[in-house]
């Protein structure tokens, strides 16, 4: 029997600790805890040293969210030989390096397959892809928030601010919801990916990431008049001289998969040489999904799993500028860069010629200063 400690007792905890109480070969033995509850209170504790000096606990599953102290906390699972199971993307994306080399120093398993794709098994089925086959790209929706909103705008004229608050309202969008519509929650399962795929380290801050915080009603009206619709994509592909990856709004066929994917769902791709074009549809996120993949995690190290998905690679730099595509762009504010690559017109907006993603990304960074209510988004 494996004995776990449960660090964190919300949505996903919760869940955790339901479906292994339905089995024998699981048991959560201590639950770290911020506030009393009466149904765990002979088993819960407010202090981690509780768990972590415990011999008889074998893992460690830490759902608590957030970078702190949730590392501190993994590290020194970690460092006391014990397995670590974690649904964190934020700790796993910033500290990717640090945690993986540390697991396998102290010979224990670090796993995170709820991380990227909540229910998705998606980094299960990468790692699988990885051992006989090279991958190409990594791709797709990966943000249940965004695609609810990307989703409910095509299917009626709704303003952005309007199915904002319908998304939280219904629990998919948090009171602060800057990391799902601008980007940085996606950012991280990207860099998870990627470094899985290509056997690399990309940092957060190095991937260029346009959100759609801007999207507005009459540009979606100008996509589908075109016959395509808008999702917020992420990406990251093999080039020539290394990596390339980034994220941003993207205009996809009418007809495609991608366009396909309704409310809060997600759908993530991989491109390999053997396999070809492989696609994994689900649930992003909620406390069922995400802790079933959280639970197969505990499974996995019971028999036997205890090496990351891929080995550790090295840092590389981007290379951003050998993709080109071209772009629509909408802004109030005249600019002669855009106006020198403008191909026709697309009214609100304009299309551009192909140019590189890494020139498009600092335009539009640039000239979100000068105009907040810029957008842009990508021909797919």
């Amino acid at each position: 029997m494996m004995n776990i400690g449960l660090l964190g007792f919300g949505v996903v905890g919760r869940g955790v600790y339901e479906q292994i109480e339905k089995r024998s070969d699981l048991h959560v033995s201590r639950v770290l805890v911020r506030r009393d509850i009466p149904e765990i209170s002979a088993i819960a504790t407010r202090d981690f040293e509780d768990i972590i000096t415990d011999s008889s606990i074998h893992t460690v599953v830490e759902v608590l969210g957030g970078l702190h102290p949730a590392y501190e906390y993994i590290s020194a699972a970690l460092r006391a030989g014990k397995h670590v199971v974690t649904a964190n993307k934020a700790v796993v994306s910033a500290y990717y390096q640090e945690l993986t080399s540390l697991a396998q120093k102290n010979g224990v398993a670090l796993r995170c397959t709820a991380a990227v794709g909540g229910g998705i098994p998606w980094l299960v089925n990468l790692e699988r892809c990885c051992r006989l086959d090279t991958v190409d790209e990594v791709c797709g929706i990966m943000n249940g928030t965004s695609n609810y909103i990307m989703d409910a705008m095509h299917k009626s004229p709704v303003n952005f601010d309007e199915i904002l608050r319908k998304a939280q309202e219904l629990g998919y969008a948090e009171a602060d919801p800057s990391a799902d519509i601008d980007g940085d929650d996606i950012r991280r399962k990207l860099v998870i990916s990627a470094n899985i795929a290509f056997s690399t380290l990309l940092r957060e801050e190095d991937v260029p990431m346009f959100g759609i915080r801007t999207v507005t009603d009459r540009d979606i009206a100008a996509f589908q008049k075109r016959g395509c619709v808008c999702k917020l994509i992420a990406t990251a592909r093999r080039t020539p001289d290394g990596v390339a990856a980034w994220l941003e709004p993207t205009l996809v066929s009418a007809n495609s998969l991608e366009a396909a994917v309704p409310a809060n769902y997600n759908l993530i791709s991989f491109q390999s040489q053997y396999l070809g074009r492989q696609s994994y549809f689900g649930q992003g996120a909620g406390r069922f999904p995400t802790a079933s993949n959280v639970t197969q995690d505990c499974l996995d190290i019971m028999g036997g799993k205890t090496a990351f998905y891929a080995p550790a690679g090295e840092a590389l730099t981007l290379h951003n500028d050998t993709v080109r595509h071209a772009y629509y762009v909408r802004t109030n504010c005249a600019d002669p860069w855009l106006a020198a690559h403008t191909r026709e017109q697309m009214v609100p907006g304009v299309l551009t010629d192909e140019v590189s993603v890494e020139e498009m990304h600092a335009w539009a960074k640039a000239q979100l200063q000068r105009d907040s209510s810029c957008f842009i988004a990508a021909l797919g």
